[in-house]
């Protein structure tokens, strides 16, 4: 191949990507022994990537193409999450449609038809920044082969008694009017007031409560205070009549009162928080339930019936001051829970829905984190803490339209639940009834309506890309490659994706779902900030990749330590696209002083030997931490060697042997080029593939054989003397002082200089002495008392 006048990455990457996919390069090969598999994250299907998809997808790649390199079977499958809220976010606004208002088919529908058109797109994102994946392997979380998975994972849960349905307070998100789980909640902080509100007692006295939710006064079932103080001792038995909405509510002594907090009393609500669910289940009370399940109040609230939460609030505050009931209104900012999809803060509502036992198997998950190696390891903390603040068991019903259907029907005369078998599987029970007969007889049966929460479905990827309902046609042996090698993840979805493969791999296998998990940090901004579309600070990955390219946008991606957030700096693209040049240039140096190299070798010249001694600490460094996941350490030492030792030093001390030399100098020299650029090459190509695959294949495919460089073999240290380096290093000592003298001293490289070196070092420069007489420009290199440095009269 012809080396073109320039590097242009708009033409090479997508050469490249297309060639690595045509020959099946990054293809799993089943009936190879050895493999590495990675239960890779399915985005999901949002539109487009976003910069922490480039950054954190583009780390795991580094894993992928090494472990590759190192000649293992890598099983590397993509997929896409494309059920659920996201999904219905997505299309209804692409559609302008709300699927409230549509049936569920006509809604699935829609779904899966603009699913598959954005989709292809959406895929291409991914393959543009380089992943080395399988896309002949892909899967959607919807597709028959993972609802066949899920409702499996949920028939064996039921029959285990893992999985349940209650009827109970739950929490709810009024927006997108469905069930939660606390994995799904956030904190944030929000503007409010604190409102003194009071209370009629029966004896026509008064007592102040505090509260910040003066629209739950319509719900207020009972008061607490705390027994020990003295202040309300005699309240405890008597009744008081909540303002504005005058029912009676009995006052009972608790010790979940605080004396310290507002003025002591605290009002018990249907519902505030899991507090009051606690609280109401303890007294056995009524409970008095006031919103509706799209976030209005209902017929108890009187003439607030109707208004959306927030207005209520306001409203009833200002009825409040009017009746002399408002003592204070006080500013303030405090955190509450939101639900992670749409911000918006949740509600607890009494609903029937299904839950994975979860609570009573803590120690369990503990211990089946400890049998996983965590990189970093400070992430398994993370884990354990979410673990033991676990305060529910996990909630997995939706009240959605695009989901995985529950394999559920109802009795229509006890109710009794009826579930399908796994033959039937995958299975709508809306779509198709069921040919069981109910215990009491009945043979009408109901299909379940919700649908699984999507975590339900990701928290079983081992299982789907393994095959573990042993569809035909997949490639992957279940019980050969479970647990797999490798999870990679981002460090906000410990608590979801994380712990919940966790959860389904006990409850499933008794087995840990992966023997290694990675956890990548998140992208910021230049000022440090969270890159969010909301705050006007991301930049669309697409962006980069056309101004810089997908290497450069990779090889800033590897500069953050594992786990750690990493600042998106222009600058530090540039650098990159820097050393894409750099590296362009020195190969084609290379390349003109190999075309006449026959592959042969010689004894090596000391300083050929030096470099590649040098090389050698840089490939065992690489290859420990890329073996540890620790990416940013070889991507900073085979860039530094780069530049440094490779290109400032030793391609200036060969120039002369290469241009004016024949013979064993000349060998020694083009072997060391050849090799050293080949190795750093392969060193650099789990990071930059495409620079380093156009390289290969210009210079070394001819002879290497390989296809592609990244099915090449991984470089390998040769055995090289400790004492060439002692006098390599003696050797760029020297250079490095006459540089800084002709720089001093405002001299060319080129002008020429008289050395005085070191008489007791004599033996050893002489060794080198040709190649130092010639980089230095040294018209004569003489050895006396001390080192010294003078122009030529």
């Amino acid at each position: 191949m012809k080396f073109p006048e320039k590097y242009d990455h708009k033409v090479s990457e997508r050469k490249w990507q297309k060639f690595w996919e045509d020959g099946g390069i990054h293809k799993f090969n089943p009936s190879k022994k050895e493999i590495f598999s990675i239960d890779t994250p399915p985005p999901t299907v949002s539109g487009k990537m976003h910069m922490g998809h480039a950054f954190s997808y583009s780390q795991q790649d580094f894993i992928a193409r090494f472990h590759r390199m190192k000649g293992e079977n890598v099983f590397y499958p993509f997929g896409t999450d494309d059920n659920g809220l996201p999904t219905e976010r997505l299309i209804e606004k692409l559609k302008n449609v709300k699927c409230t208002k549509m049936s569920r088919p006509e809604f699935v529908a829609l779904c899966e038809k603009t699913i598959e058109e954005i989709k292809p797109d959406f895929i291409n994102d991914w393959k543009f920044i380089g992943m080395s994946c399988d896309f002949s392997t892909t899967y959607s979380t919807i597709d028959k082969h993972c609802v066949k998975t899920s409702q499996k994972s949920f028939l064996d849960l039921y029959k285990k008694n893992l999985v349940y349905q209650h009827e109970a307070p739950s929490m709810w998100c009024v927006h997108c009017q469905t069930a939660i789980a606390q994995a799904e909640l956030e904190d944030k902080e929000l503007d409010s007031t604190f409102n003194n509100v009071l209370f009629e007692l029966e004896d026509d006295k008064k007592i102040e409560i505090g509260t910040t939710r003066p629209e739950l006064l319509v719900a207020c079932v009972c008061i607490y205070v705390h027994p020990d103080d003295k202040r309300y001792k005699k309240l405890v038995g008597k009744k008081a009549i909540v303002p504005l909405f005058k029912q009676k509510v009995q006052i009972y002594a608790d010790e979940s009162a605080d004396p310290n907090k507002s003025t002591g009393i605290l009002m018990i609500c249907s519902y505030g928080d899991k507090y009051d669910v606690e609280a109401i289940n303890k007294r056995k009370l009524e409970p008095r339930v006031a919103f509706t399940k799209d976030g209005r109040l209902n017929e108890l609230a009187g003439k607030y019936q109707n208004l959306k939460i927030k207005e209520a609030r306001k409203e009833i505050l200002k009825d409040l001051e009017k009746e002399g009931l408002l003592v204070s209104k006080k500013p303030i900012k405090h955190i509450v829970n939101v639900h992670e999809r749409c911000g918006t803060e949740i509600e607890f509502l009494s609903t029937k829905q299904w839950f994975i036992k979860i609570l009573e198997n803590k120690k369990k998950f503990i211990d089946a984190g400890n049998k996983i190696k965590w990189y970093p390891s400070f992430m398994k903390k993370r884990y354990e803490h979410w673990i033991h603040g676990l305060n529910w068991d996990w909630c997995i019903s939706r009240q959605r339209h695009f989901g995985v259907p529950f394999p559920v029907w109802y009795c229509k005369n006890c109710k009794s639940v009826i579930v399908a078998d796994e033959k039937e599987l995958p299975i709508d029970p809306l779509n198709k009834k069921s040919n069981k007969k109910c215990s009491c007889g009945e043979k009408d049966f109901e299909g379940e309506k919700d649908v699984m929460d999507t975590w339900a479905t990701s928290s079983v990827t081992p299982e789907i890309i393994l095959n573990w309902v042993n569809d035909p046609g997949h490639n992957a042996n279940f019980k050969k490659m479970h647990p797999t090698s490798l999870r990679p993840q981002a460090h906000d979805i410990i608590r979801t994706w994380a712990f919940y493969t966790i959860v389904k791999s006990i409850y499933h296998h008794n087995e840990i779902p992966w023997k290694n998990i990675v956890v990548s940090g998140h992208v910021l901004d230049a000022k440090g900030e969270a890159m969010h579309k909301s705050k006007g600070n991301a930049i669309e990955p697409a962006e980069t990749l056309e101004k810089y390219g997908a290497d450069a946008l990779r090889f800033w991606a590897a500069g953050s330590k594992l786990g750690e957030d990493l600042r998106y700096l222009e600058k530090d693209l540039v650098t990159a696209q820097k050393t894409i040049t750099k590296l362009f240039n020195a190969s084609k140096f290379c390349a003109m002083h190999l075309e006449s190299y026959k592959n042969e070798k010689s004894k090596l010249e000391v300083f050929d030997a030096w470099l590649l001694r040098k090389l050698n600490k840089i490939i065992q460094e690489s290859t420990n931490s890329f073996e540890n996941y620790e990416y940013s350490i070889p991507k900073a030492s085979i860039e530094n060697f780069f530049w440094n030792t490779f290109c400032d030093y030793h391609l200036e001390i060969v120039k002369f042997r290469l241009y004016n030399t024949t013979g064993h100098k000349k060998i020694s020299a083009q072997y060391t080029l050849y090799h050293s650029l080949l190795n750093i090459l392969k060193l650099f190509a789990p990071i930059m593939p495409h620079i380093t695959e156009e390289l290969y294949q210009l210079m070394f495919k001819e002879k290497e054989k390989f296809t592609s460089i990244h099915i090449s073999s991984w470089p390998k240290i040769e055995n090289i003397s400790q004492d060439v380096e002692d006098i390599g290093d003696k050797g760029i000592s020297i250079i490095s002082e006459v540089r800084k003298f002709k720089a001093e001293n405002k001299m060319s490289l080129k002008d020429p200089v008289k050395l005085i070196l070191n008489k007791k070092d004599k033996k050893q420069i002489d060794l080198i002495l040709e190649d130092l007489k010639a980089v230095c420009k040294a018209e004569s290199i003489e050895f006396g008392k001390e080192f010294k440095i003078s122009k030529v009269d």
